[in-house]
């Protein structure tokens, strides 16, 4: 069980790198219902991630032998074409020298948020952006192709959630604990993740599309 969670480990890494999300928890935090709305994020975008990961586990992607079957192949050859795409997309939208980067229209509404709205908002970002899709199909792929019993691909698909989620729940953590204390903190990390998202985004494409592609080519070998 422990190989199988360290190869997953850096596509859990990846899913926690969103700049998009931390941003979007952060200004939640700012927001008239902050912990509500916080909080709703963080439960929406666990169990989104919980239950990409889960249908993919059912579905049942290991061969008879316990080896990785040509399914979990095919499905890490197309995340890692898409995401070297991705790549090369986000690279040539980085800003220019000196021009302002934006951030997505949806997010001045944010202060206006139910708490239905930020949930939403944290299923979509993890089980629907592509990039935080691919990766946890991918994992899913790996565990479910270790060989490893139903109840332990459940314990690694576990343990991937959680480390996927570590930079969403900690501005959250960070506000209850700290509350007002926490602020200069949180607009620091928003204000560098806002200027250099597409550049993070489009170096971990690359690095992640590359490593997918090649374990899903090697399974098809």
């Amino acid at each position: 069980m422990g190989a199988t969670f360290g190869a997953v480990l850096g596509q859990a890494v990846g899913v926690a790198i969103s700049p998009v999300p931390i941003i979007a928890v952060i200004l939640m935090l700012f927001s008239r219902s902050a912990k509500l709305n916080s909080s709703a994020f963080l439960v929406g975008w666990v169990l989104g991630l919980t239950v990409v990961g889960a249908v993919v586990l059912a579905s049942g992607v290991s061969s008879s032998d316990g080896a990785p079957s040509t399914a979990s192949g095919w499905i890490k050859v197309l995340v890692g074409v898409l995401f070297l795409a991705l790549g090369v997309k986000q690279w040539s939208n980085r800003p220019e020298a000196g021009e302002e980067a934006s951030v997505p229209a949806w997010m001045s509404k944010i202060d206006d948020f139910t708490a239905a709205k930020a949930f939403g908002a944290g299923v979509l970002l993890s089980a629907v952006n592509p990039k935080n899709l691919g990766l946890t199909l991918a994992a899913a792929a790996t565990i479910g192709g270790s060989g490893l019993s139903t109840g332990d691909e459940y314990v690694v698909m576990l343990l991937f959630v959680v480390v996927a989620s570590l930079t969403v729940a900690t501005p959250v953590i960070l506000n209850l604990i700290l509350g007002s204390r926490a602020e200069a903190t949180l607009t620091s990390m928003k204000q560098w993740l806002t200027a250099n998202n597409n550049t993070v985004m489009s170096v971990l494409f690359v690095v992640l599309g590359a490593n997918v592609l090649g374990n899903g080519l090697a399974i098809l070998a």
